[in-house]
C-alpha cells in the first residue's frame, strides 16, 4: 500500500468534524439539523451554528414533492448536504439530494475512477463512477484481447478501474476504457502497427463544362469557348427542361438583335 493510499484511509476513518461557524460549511458537507419552520416554497433548519439553513422544496427529493409539509414536520431530525454558503450574508442553501462524487466540471480526459459495473450490453459495459451519468466502456475497450461479450470479463455489480476517454456534457455522455489500465501482453507489443494517420485533402472542383446551348450563346455573343481537357470530369447534372427553355428563349432573343443589327 502505498504512502497516499494509507493517507486516503485515514482520512476516510477520521470523525467528521462538526462545524462550529458557517465560516466552516463547505459545499457537499454532509450536515445533521433540526427542522424549525415550513414555508410554502421550502423549510428552515436549524444546523446548530447560528442562522438556519434554506431547503427549497425542490431539493427535498429526486420526486417532484407537491407540498413540504408531505415530507418534512417541525421537529424533524434531517441530513442534509450544503449547497450553497454566503458567509457575507449569513445565508446557506442545503439539500436533501446527496451531491455527486463527480460533477461535470471535474471530469478531464485520462483521469482514473473506481466504478461499479451496473450492466452489460452487447455493445459494452456500463460504469457508475459518481457523475450524473454512467460512464460506457465500449467492447473494443474492455481488454488488449478479442471479447466476444462483457460478461466474459465483467460482472454486475463488480468493481473496477476506468480511465476516462472523453466526455459532453451536452450529450450527457462518458466515455470510459478498461484496456489502458492493462499492461499490454508482449506479443501484441512487439507486432503493434503503427497507428495510421488519415489526412483529408480538399477535392479540387471543376466547373462544370457548358452545354451545346451554352455554346451557342456564347459564340452568339461573340464570347470564347474552353475547350474539356482531355480525359475531364463529365457534367454531373444535367439542365433541367426549365432552364433549357429560359436558355432557348435567351439564345433566341440574342440572335435576333445580332439580325436586325
Amino acid at each position: 500500500m502505498s504512502e497516499e493510499q494509507a493517507e486516503t484511509m485515514e482520512q476516510e476513518a477520521a470523525p467528521e468534524v462538526k462545524p462550529t461557524s458557517i465560516n466552516d460549511l463547505k459545499p457537499k458537507m454532509k450536515l445533521t439539523g433540526t427542522v424549525s419552520r415550513l414555508e410554502l416554497y421550502g423549510a428552515f433548519i436549524d444546523l446548530g451554528i447560528g442562522p438556519s439553513a434554506l431547503i427549497h422544496i425542490s431539493q427535498l427529493g429526486k420526486e417532484h414533492v407537491n407540498r413540504v409539509a408531505d415530507v418534512l414536520s417541525v421537529g424533524n431530525e434531517v441530513s442534509v448536504w450544503v449547497d450553497k454558503v454566503d458567509p457575507q450574508r449569513d445565508q446557506v442553501m442545503v439539500t436533501m439530494i446527496a451531491p455527486l462524487d463527480v460533477e461535470w466540471s471535474e471530469l478531464d480526459k485520462g483521469q482514473v475512477y473506481t466504478g461499479t459495473v451496473k450492466r452489460l450490453e452487447n455493445f459494452g459495459a456500463f460504469i457508475d463512477i459518481g457523475a450524473e451519468r454512467e460512464g460506457l466502456v465500449h467492447i473494443s475497450e474492455l481488454s488488449h484481447n478479442y471479447v466476444k461479450h462483457p460478461s466474459e470479463v465483467l460482472t454486475v455489480g463488480g468493481e473496477v478501474q476506468v480511465q476516462v476517454l472523453g466526455f459532453s456534457k451536452r450529450k450527457r455522455r462518458i466515455d470510459l476504457s478498461i484496456k489502458n489500465l492493462l499492461e499490454k501482453p508482449e506479443a501484441q507489443v512487439s507486432e503493434a502497427a503503427p497507428a495510421q494517420v488519415y489526412e483529408y485533402e480538399e477535392e479540387e472542383v471543376e466547373d462544370d463544362m457548358p452545354t451545346a446551348m451554352e455554346v451557342a450563346l456564347r459564340q452568339a455573343m461573340g464570347d470564347s469557348i474552353p475547350m474539356r481537357p482531355k480525359g475531364g470530369k463529365k457534367k454531373k447534372k444535367q439542365r433541367n427542361s426549365k432552364n433549357r427553355a429560359q436558355q432557348e428563349d435567351i439564345l433566341s432573343r440574342t440572335l435576333q438583335v445580332q439580325h436586325n443589327g
